[in-house]
């Protein structure tokens, strides 16, 4: 059976096209009840259990099945994932309403309806003769969705009732109207709030109800202005009146971000609670931009919490304080804007602990997040005095106008706060690192044990067994990519080779586990542990080069003359036998041991005298040497603790292998664009506008150095210049303040930007990509199978050449790329709080930044960087006064400058158990009278009975409305 639509659509060309769409139906669709004596369908399908049916529940008689509206899912999710929810029907209608607004949430659904003990039943309702309708004219979509899910339940009702089976079929529904409407026509309906309180032995279910249907019980003055509807800011967008752009909030200061919106160069400051308007870090905004003689400019004062402005007391103070601070630079104002819309929400689920409520009967609370950037979240909850132990997943509700703090609920706790393995977790989730077991699918298409290669393997690659290839990385490394070699020719030439894992031989496109890859992007480094791209089977066995063991390698090979010019280039793949696995240490101790003649000493030094002629040739070029603040723990082998910390160091072969590792990226990055000139996987290194190295002209200027950015080039000669011999680490921390200044690095498709585009300003070269590490970079597995199809390796396939798509791509591999960097900088300073903790020291350091309120230092030792508060306030004898023009803080005689040298005294500040900190205290130069008490800091009594009365207050003012428990009294309009 089948009903037939015809459509017709007129083209520009005035051409009129017929189209036909038939929609089939049938009487053959099975219920899924396993007591269902009219269905015709295979046990194993029928999964609605009768015996069984549905949580024991106040409301609703035993036995029920459940069928959840649209809403339902959307919002309750993390109520759903529960077992306690079984016996449940999802409407085929349902589905793909949530496929087409959330991806996360199909995700998820599909996840528990593929879980047989869930009991969760897909019914094709749209293609069932008996529960297929059609739109009526003038009807709205969601209107005739949710009549198409009443008329499910009455069929279902019907159904499987006329067996005299008596069970109850219940919708469950938050929409007002849909279940007006379902009570008139007889139907059980139940509301989510309503149901989960039925439930026995489930109240720890309420503290995961969502919030979104509820924004409206608040009261309260109105805090926020109203945000302009879709159409308004639409038509605003249209016009030019709004701009669209994404809002990123300010780490140093919760009164401030910026939204950059494409195609300008600067981003549009926002300043204050009314302007930021609830926009969450993240979000995409309409804003629009204030007359010029409202511009601000961003404080020079470091504000990284609301410690003080709880209860809302004091933060008008503190806006009209920054706004007063901003109006008297005038010279400095930049373009600044208000956010007046929501175009999307970027909300997520959160990490962080709860702020329990000073009335211990409340089940009303805060909930501080991890990330800085992120408000807090109020929540409900009835098991404050277990969770404020733990860190917990809070998920983002709504954020009405009268709330001061969204509203949120709990999902679930991770463990107890300052146990490593729970903070390792939380950094991993609040970086969105996939880290969970690579599933059986994945698995199954690893190699079977044991592997061996085959003469069929030895007759499609080129056998390199005979040459001396060695490798060379950091300690302990077992995901071992790239291995070299190099040997002198009769002509006075050198044979040199980088041979690189071939991943793409055991990853094939397409299947399970090319996509887990290709998800997960690269491999995120932990201090102590490693999250794997590539199953470890792959990743520390069959494709790391170790030493003594045949692998399959892709091979880039050069002729090289003694000036380190390139003769001639090829591309193999082929099976090599590294003699040899060394360390950066290793390795440059046979350089250096004029005694070892064997083989791999005689290539290390070749290897090395041409790399330094590489560098050479590149640094003329204008390539950048730039500088991070790097330190390496030393981990106790049982507890993974660290035992002691030092700055990395930097040898010659470390710069050894970068030289030849960029060599290559550049020789098949050449390659693989001439034959691919649309589709070519590349990655490019923008040139940072003028404006971003304003700050590092400034610091310069003020210690006597010029630095011209014009060009690369430039730049490049004026920071080598610029040294000081009574300060050796002057340049390193210029090199430092000049890594500020760039611009990320990406990946993109060749055919998606202007050749001129693809340029790697750090480089200074024309054309980069990523080829060497695909054990760890899914990127490199894709530009190995672009170059294996350009020397006639492998075959192509669709996906490979699809610019678009892999445009795409690019978008998920420099969102996973930037995340493993930031949750590798996480799990360091982690780290370095466990080293620091009981501990107290004097280390000589640097000033990097002059603050208004602070002094950022820079304690070379350890490579770290911390905050050095001036203690301004009126009961101090001691007073610092700030100069903006010349950016120093001056105490009697006692002047700072950036990178003037101070000693330090560390310790670690542990008070604020959510973002423990090191603790900075000046010890020299001297200035008497002054002490920096540690942040945070238990109060006075009195302090303390002020801000209990405070948070009092707080709670009245925000307090909830006790929910209408009774449909229809509160008009509600679907989300």
């Amino acid at each position: 059976m089948l009903t037939t639509k015809v459509f017709f659509r007129k083209t520009k060309g005035g051409n009129i096209f017929k189209t036909v769409r038939e929609h089939y139906l049938r009487d053959d669709i099975y219920c899924g009840s396993k007591t269902c004596m009219k269905c015709k369908a295979r046990p194993r399908d029928m999964i609605l259990d009768m015996e069984d049916a549905g949580a024991k529940s106040s409301l609703i008689p035993s036995p029920y099945f459940l069928v959840l509206d649209t809403n339902i899912i959307l919002d309750q999710i993390d109520i759903l994932e529960e077992n306690i929810i079984t016996n449940v029907i999802i409407l085929q209608t349902v589905l793909e309403e949530i496929r087409h607004k959330s991806a996360t949430v199909y995700k998820k659904l599909k996840h528990i309806i593929g879980n047989a003990t869930r009991k969760f039943f897909l019914f094709i309702n749209e293609h069932h003769r008996e529960t297929y309708i059609e739109r009526e004219p003038g009807e709205k979509t969601n209107d005739r969705n949710d009549r198409a899910i009443r008329v499910a339940v009455k069929w279902y009702n019907t159904h499987l009732n006329s067996d005299n089976n008596n069970i109850n079929i219940v919708l469950l529904t938050d929409d007002v109207e849909n279940k007006t409407r379902a009570a008139e026509e007889g139907l059980f309906v139940v509301s989510m709030e309503d149901y989960i309180a039925s439930l026995e032995n489930a109240s720890f279910l309420l503290d995961k109800l969502s919030k979104r249907s509820y924004s409206s019980d608040i009261q309260g003055p109105e805090l926020f202005p109203c945000h302009l509807s879709p159409t308004e800011v639409h038509n605003g967008i249209s016009s030019g009146k709004l701009l669209q752009g994404t809002f990123l909030a300010s780490r140093e200061n919760f009164l401030e971000g910026n939204v950059n919106v494409e195609g300008r160069e600067k981003p549009i400051f926002v300043q204050g609670r009314a302007h930021l308007n609830r926009a969450v870090d993240g979000d995409i905004v309409a804003v629009e931009m204030l007359p010029d003689d409202k511009w601000s400019s961003p404080s020079e004062i470091v504000l990284e919490d609301e410690e003080n402005t709880d209860a809302g007391n004091n933060a008008e103070d503190e806006e009209k304080a920054l706004r007063k601070q901003s109006s008297s630079k005038i010279q400095e104002k930049i373009p600044t804007g208000k956010i007046v819309g929501i175009i999307r929400r970027k909300w997520r689920q959160y990490c962080g602990i709860l702020q329990p409520s000073a009335i211990k009967t409340n089940v009303r609370h805060l909930f501080v997040p991890a990330e800085r950037k992120i408000p807090k979240i109020r929540i409900e909850t009835r098991q404050a005095e277990i969770l404020s132990k733990q860190r917990i997943i809070v998920a983002l509700d709504s954020w009405p106008r009268n709330s001061r703090y969204p509203l949120g609920h709990f999902v679930r706790a991770l463990g107890n706060i300052g146990d490593k393995e729970t903070e390792n977790e939380v950094l991993l989730l609040e970086h969105d690192v996939p880290h969970s077991r690579f599933s059986d699918a994945v698995l199954s298409f690893l190699p079977k044990l044991p592997w061996i290669i085959t003469e069929a393997d030895v007759a499609q690659r080129e056998d390199l067994r005979y040459l001396d290839i060695c490798s060379v990385d950091p300690p302990g490394c077992t995901d071992i990519d790239d291995a070299l070699h190099c040997r002198s020719l009769s002509n006075g030439n050198f044979d040199v080779g980088v041979h690189i894992a071939d991943v793409s031989h055991f990853i094939r496109p397409g299947t399970a586990l090319d996509k887990e890859a290709a998800l997960r992007a690269t491999t995120v480094y932990l201090v102590d542990k490693r999250i794997d791209m590539v199953p470890e089977l792959l990743s520390s066995n069959l494709c790391s080069l170790r030493g003594k063991e045949e692998r399959f390698a892709f091979s880039c090979i050069w002729e090289i003359d003694s000036d380190a010019n390139i003769i001639n280039t090829r591309f193999c793949k082929s099976i090599i036998c590294s003699r040899q696995a060394m360390t950066y240490e290793e390795a440059q101790l046979k350089i250096d041991d004029a005694t070892q003649q064997d083989a791999i000493a005689k290539s290390l030094r070749g290897l090395n005298q041409l790399a330094k002629k590489l560098k050479k040739k590149r640094l003329e070029n204008g390539a950048l040497t730039l500088a991070s603040p790097e330190i390496r723990f030393q981990v106790d082998s049982e507890t993974h603790d660290p035992i002691d910390v030092e700055a990395k160091k930097l040898r010659d072969t470390n710069s050894m292998v970068e030289e030849f590792m960029l060599l290559a990226n550049i020789s098949v990055a050449e390659k693989i664009l001439a034959e691919f000139p649309e589709c070519a996987m590349l990655r490019r290194h923008p040139e940072p506008p003028q404006s971003n190295f304003e700050p590092l002209i400034k610091a310069a200027k003020n210690q006597g150095f010029i630095i011209n950015t014009s060009t690369g080039k430039e730049f490049s000669r004026s920071l080598e210049e610029t040294q000081k011999e009574s300060n050796p680490y002057f340049n390193t921390m210029l090199k430092i303040l000049a890594t500020r200044c760039m611009l990320q690095a990406v990946y993109f498709i060749s055919g998606m930007h202007q050749p001129e585009e693809f340029k790697h300003y750090g480089l200074a070269c024309p054309i980069y990509t990523h080829f060497t590490s695909p054990i760890r970079r899914y990127a490199d597995i894709i530009v190995h199978r672009l170059l294996a199809v350009c020397i006639g390796a492998d075959a192509t396939y669709p996906e490979l050449l699809d610019k678009k798509k892999n445009h795409l791509l690019c978008h998920n591999l420099n969102y996973r790329n930037r995340m493993a960097q930031y949750a590798g900088r996480a799990s360091v300073a982690l780290h370095t709080h466990i080293f620091f903790r009981n501990k107290i020291q004097d280390e000589e350091g640097y000033i990097l930044f002059v603050r208004k309120n602070a002094l950022q230092v820079l304690i070379p030792k350890y490579g770290l960087e911390g905050t050095l508060y001036l203690n301004n306030s009126a009961s101090s004898s001691v007073t610092f006064v700030y100069n903006s023009e010349d950016q120093s803080q001056t105490c009697g005689d006692v002047v700072f400058r950036a990178f003037d040298p101070v000693v330090i005294q560390m310790s670690l500040d542990s008070s604020n158990v959510q973002h423990e900190k090191l603790f900075f205290k000046l010890v020299k130069p001297e200035i008497p009278n002054f002490s920096v008490p540690p942040l945070n800091t238990s109060d006075t009594e009195e302090n303390s009975i002020k801000k209990t009365l405070k948070r009092n207050l707080e709670i009245k003012e925000e307090s909830f409305n006790v929910r209408n428990k009774k449909a229809g009294k509160k008009k509600k309009k679907k989300n």
